[in-house]
């Protein structure tokens, strides 16, 4: 596939008039042709006013029609599969089998969201019939639904080109609630973005859709992307990225005339606590799981565990193991050089951390933007009293925490902030007795993993990949699994209305036989 460099506005491309730059090979900083174009202003506008104008017709799209169009964009993906295997990995540094799979994953998660719509229960319909004769007052009929919000911004991420980007889980969701979606690409991966966007802008043509459904725009965060949160036509915004992006959003949204939400996904350490009679148990396969986790796609999702809290007696064994796992690793290319800086630093506040011991450092290898996994260790005494220690450091790093008892532990994740996950290691009886933390853990976490680490994110109905501030900007949503349509929706209720003027799922006899509440 050509790539043409410059935006997708709707049915057409884009021109720019400013180079935003080429994307770069991270193992070995070469600029990638082509050059990509920012969006000029007027494009931008273009894009925004064709997506509130497709607002006015895909809002009232059937659930069914919808779930075509998510279906149509997944079968364009993997006709393009052999186009993403041949461009994504120059642009990340990730393998073939990394596309693969997570070319996999997401369009697993438009099929589901196709069939949640084919379902189309999750408009959660409720209808209270009139009651002309009540006493002391009569009841009027009223009927509600959630019903989408409008035209949504979508940022992609750095460290999931596919599945967190052009057509990853926000941009499913929001299309599936019924909203058009603009996307601002990541510079980390122009090129994926532009296969991408194609495929997309095939179905909503193929789909008969309107052409602002969808619109996909380069440019600086600074400019395009600031442009597009204080856009009145936007209506709400979704972000995977740093605390430092997601928070200037927020704060872009808020100052708004009209504000808008912001679902931002941020930062987080993922603590994992090991009781003592798992490390007794299990402590060889413990440390196995331990590395395996923390340097999962070099330590680059946004679930790898940060802290690793083991009682004093017992973290001798699972450190060591784990150690020796470290030191025979050899190093990989991050994603990009400012991924890669932001992580060299963090762990060089480490490792001139004199109340911090390293245990284990990788081989640095060949190549540009390397990062090496390494494992440190402190006391509970010491992370309590020292506030960078739970600053996130995104990458194959790992912090082992000894304590000496459970009020330590208490202590300790009483002082955290909030997590997308938080995990815990024990026996059956050990975990009966840890009521106090996992309450703990349910009010610091979106989700608890039970002898389980946190890496491996499900995309299903019952997931939640959230949790409260500052791992998300609304602890009460979730960007993965199906329960993410909520985020683009809002409730509508229609009192005493004509049959004639009520949305299909609300109407008498209930033509779509959806499952309703009904009183």
């Amino acid at each position: 596939m050509t790539l043409q460099g410059t935006s997708i506005i709707g049915a057409n491309r884009g021109q720019g008039n400013q180079a935003t730059g080429k994307s770069i090979n991270p193992s070995t900083n070469e600029a990638i042709e082509p050059t990509y174009m920012a969006a000029t202003s007027d494009e931008l506008e273009k894009a925004v006013g064709l997506a509130a104008e497709a607002f006015q017709t895909y809002r009232h799209t059937s659930g069914k029609d919808k779930a075509l169009f998510l279906n149509a964009i997944a079968n364009n993906i993997e006709a393009v599969i052999e186009d993403l295997v041949a461009r994504m990995p120059f642009e990340t540094g990730l393998p073939e089998m990394r596309v693969r799979g997570e070319a996999g994953r997401t369009c697993g998660q438009l099929r589901m969201f196709s069939k949640l719509l084919d379902e189309g229960s999750w408009v959660d319909a409720r209808i209270d019939r009139a009651q002309p004769d009540r006493q002391p007052l009569p009841k009027v009929d009223t009927r509600s639904m959630l019903r989408p919000l409008g035209p949504v911004a979508v940022f992609a991420a750095s460290n999931f080109p596919l599945a967190f980007s052009t057509a990853g889980g926000d941009t499913a969701s929001a299309l599936a609630a019924g909203c058009p979606v603009i996307v601002k690409a990541h510079s980390s991966h122009s090129g994926t973005a532009e296969i991408v966007g194609l495929a997309v802008q095939k179905a909503v043509a193929d789909c008969g859709l309107p052409e602002g459904v969808f619109s996909l725009v380069y440019g600086g965060g600074r400019t395009i992307g600031q442009a597009l949160v204080k856009h009145p036509a936007i209506k709400a915004v979704g972000f995977t990225g740093s605390y430092a992006g997601g928070r200037a959003l927020m704060d872009l949204a808020a100052a708004r005339e009209q504000p808008i939400p912001v679902y931002a996904e941020m930062s987080a350490i993922n603590p994992v606590v090991i009781l003592p009679g798992a490390a007794q148990e299990r402590g060889a396969q413990l440390a196995q799981g331990l590395y395996g986790s923390m340097t999962l796609g070099v330590g680059q999702f946004c679930t790898n565990p940060g802290l690793i809290f083991i009682h004093e007696d017992h973290a001798e064994t699972i450190a060591t193991e784990t150690a020796k796992l470290v030191s025979a690793g050899s190093s990989s290319a991050m994603l990009n050089g400012g991924i890669c800086d932001a992580y060299c630093s963090g762990l060089e506040a480490l490792e001139n951390n004199s109340a911090v011991k390293q245990l284990a450092k990788a081989t640095a290898g060949e190549g540009s933007n390397q990062a090496v996994a390494a494992l440190f260790q402190t006391d509970i005494q010491t992370l309590l009293t020292t506030a960078a220690l739970t600053d996130e450091v995104f990458g194959p790093a790992s912090l082992i925490v000894t304590y000496k008892n459970d009020c330590e532990l208490i202590k300790a994740f009483q002082s955290l902030e909030g997590q997308l996950t938080a995990s815990i290691h024990g026996t059956d009886a050990e975990l009966v007795e840890q009521r106090e933390l996992t309450q703990l853990m349910e009010d610091r976490a979106g989700r608890i993993a039970f002898n389980g680490f946190p890496t491996g994110v499900e995309v299903c109905a019952s997931m939640v990949h959230g949790g409260p501030f500052p791992s998300t900007s609304d602890g009460r949503s979730t960007s993965v699994g199906t329960m993410a349509i909520y985020r683009f929706t809002r409730a509508v209720c229609w009192q005493d209305c004509p049959q004639s003027l009520l949305p299909e799922e609300l109407k008498d006899g209930n033509p779509l036989g959806i499952q309703r509440s009904e009183v």
